[in-house]
């Protein structure tokens, strides 16, 4: 079936449906095969990057021609912290753009009824007005440090946007705020701030270090969302939302850095003293998502900063392979 026949469709995805997951390797890939599990749904089409290299369009399609999924939630993407966007911008752009490009383009040629697009928070202006909602993209200049990364995901979206419009898809996008839990890289160079906090803190602890010394001033705020909500607020969004607009995702709730680090620490049970290396960038000032449109829609988060991170240290405590990515 040629996608050019796509229709908007209606109803929630039947339990038979065949699902494919990209990127389920992943955090948030895996959280979402989870959360499809949890509520029956089992025909799922799973591939890992040794299978299918979604940056080979040639593979793509022939994937998407043998398969025909469905349903498709896009959660690939090469991800990493402020110092992987910062130097690595030519790589960042290039990989997000050309997998996110080659199977939302193969979906569409290939009939997939509906699609759901993965992307940051980060797509949003540095200085945008504060909770950021939906309509605040692209009014103003990106966060330099993870511009290339962000304009890449602003491309999914607006390739998802411009198929419904041109062609009358059902494409729907999805944009979490900073995310944790379960599977997180927790490489010491790689990883995002929460996942980073809580191995430097652990190997502290471990090692009797007497001094964590932590990036920037500790006063940026940030918001955070445990994983396994963003799977079930995708779930939700899959067979609850239609529109060409985004749908952010997050608690609401913020803190700074500084709170977030002291959080950790007990968490982690550390009780060495914290010292800030201003030297080093701070990033954006503040990133608090508006949820009142998924409020809206119907959904809110379940899970609590404290008790995530809880989780997460446990996650990284009993998986020693994914401590050493």
């Amino acid at each position: 079936m040629d996608g050019k026949m796509n229709k908007q469709s209606t109803g929630s995805m039947s339990k038979e449906a065949k699902i494919y997951v990209a990127g389920h390797r992943g955090m948030v890939g895996s959280a979402i095969v989870r959360e499809l599990e949890r509520q029956g749904y089992h025909n799922l089409v799973l591939r890992s990057h040794k299978d299918l290299d979604l940056t080979r369009q040639d593979s793509v399609e022939a994937f998407f021609r043998n398969e025909h999924p469905e349903y498709v939630f896009l959660a690939a993407a090469k991800v990493g912290g402020i110092m992987g966007n910062a130097t690595a911008k030519a790589d960042f752009m290039y990989e997000n753009m050309i997998l996110e490009m080659n199977v939302i383009h193969s979906a569409f040629q290939n009939g997939c009824k509906k699609l759901e697009f993965l992307g940051s928070s980060c797509i949003y202006p540095r200085l945008a007005p504060q909770p950021m909602s939906e309509s605040c993209l692209l009014t103003s200049s990106l966060e330099k440090t993870n511009e290339a990364y962000a304009l890449a995901k602003i491309s999914g979206l607006k390739y998802c946007e411009y198929l419904n419009e041109q062609y009358g898809t059902d494409y729907i996008s999805v944009m979490p705020t900073n995310l944790y839990g379960p599977n997180d890289n927790y490489h010491p160079e790689h990883s995002h701030v929460l996942p980073a906090l809580i191995r430097r803190f652990h190997e502290a602890k471990e090692s009797g270090t007497g001094v964590v010394t932590c990036w920037g001033d500790g006063s940026p705020l940030r918001e955070f969302l445990y994983v396994d909500d963003l799977a079930n607020l995708c779930v939700f969004l899959m067979n609850n939302y239609s529109g060409s607009e985004t749908v952010n995702a997050g608690t609401g709730k913020e803190l700074t850095i500084k709170e977030l680090t002291e959080l950790v620490a007990k968490v982690v049970g550390y009780n060495g003293c914290i010292e800030w290396d201003i030297t080093k960038p701070n990033g954006t000032p503040r990133k608090l998502l508006d949820v009142s449109k998924a409020k809206k829609l119907g959904w809110v988060y379940k899970t609590e900063l404290e008790d995530g991170i809880r989780m997460a240290y446990k996650d990284f405590l009993t998986n020693p392979m994914r401590a050493e990515r």
